[in-house]
């Protein structure tokens, strides 16, 4: 008998139309002011059910898989923006509309902080407070990678090459690939239990061409979408919260400096987890929500 899929304990799910021909797949539950989860590589939205379930005791809580991830839809990338972080960003905030809600808060880990970062720099009237697991803005990525040290993002290159080879070489070992982030991130093998490996292996291996494309285009079209912002002084408007690895320490930069360039009103703070940390350290993380959700909002 095959054992059930794990879900989010007293979650429901649906399939929210968001764009033409896209809809995502999400988990929702609880009541209170809404919170949204974004998951990362290679995950789904189960990633937060530890954290989701907490957070439902105060809060509406919504967990969407990704477009191109998990079991949301996955639409061929034809253009280079059909995985940017702005039309990511832009399913978000329609699917929060969808499910009722014009301005929430946002929480995003690894590249779902980088969809979280764009709402929030797209929507500021929107995204309410903003925090971000483990990942540095996409312009301030590319400027902190040189030299030997890169070899630790080495699959930002990979996944960065023209359209063809990436996805190849990855789908021929798809298990391999994803499962070796799963095993060289986590600090705690446990967290990441065999069933929630297994949804984390078969999703990722069904969506290799929509995971290129997401990265690929965080070496294009969402660096040009930076670049632009930064030019322009723009800002992230709301509170900030970030939770990240002593990542500067490692690489030889100021992570704090570097965060507070795009959020003025910042919250940072290093965690003594692995990547995954939502799923090692889901106290850690649900208490930094709590705290800013505490603080003042943006503005509408």
């Amino acid at each position: 008998m095959t054992p059930p899929t794990p879900t989010i304990p007293g979650f429901a799910t649906d399939r929210v139309q968001v764009a033409d021909g896209v809809a995502l797949h999400v988990a929702h539950g609880g009541s209170g002011s809404p919170v949204v989860l974004l998951h990362g590589f290679p995950q789904t939205h189960l990633m937060w059910r530890h954290v989701a379930t907490r957070l439902a005791e105060e809060h509406t809580v919504i967990c969407p898989d990704l477009r191109g991830y998990g079991d949301s839809d996955k639409p061929v990338a034809d253009a280079p923006d059909t995985y940017a972080k702005r039309v990511m960003a832009a399913d978000v905030v329609a699917l929060a509309a969808a499910l009722g809600h014009e301005r929430f808060a946002l929480v995003g880990h690894d590249r779902g902080a980088l969809v979280a970062i764009r709402a929030g720099l797209d929507h500021p009237d929107v995204v309410t407070h903003l925090a971000s697991l483990d990942v540095l803005p996409t312009l301030d990525t590319w400027d902190i990678l040189h030299g030997a040290s890169a070899a630790v993002a080495w699959h930002l290159y990979l996944m960065a090459q023209p359209p063809g080879l990436p996805e190849q070489a990855i789908a021929a070992s798809a298990d391999a690939f994803f499962g070796s982030f799963l095993d060289a991130w986590v600090r705690d093998p446990a967290a990441i239990p065999d069933d929630v490996r297994g949804v984390y292996l078969r999703a990722s291996r069904e969506a290799v061409p929509s995971i290129v494309a997401d990265y690929r285009a965080s070496a294009g079209v969402d660096l040009e979408h930076d670049l632009a912002d930064r030019a322009a002084g723009r800002t992230l408007r709301g509170p900030v919260s970030v939770l990240q690895q002593d990542w500067g320490a490692a690489l030889g930069f100021d992570a704090r400096s570097r965060w507070s360039a795009w959020a003025p009103d910042l919250v940072h703070a290093t965690v003594d987890a692995g990547h995954f940390m939502a799923e090692e350290a889901p106290d850690v993380v649900v208490d930094a929500v709590r705290a800013l959700l505490r603080r003042p909002p943006a503005t509408a």
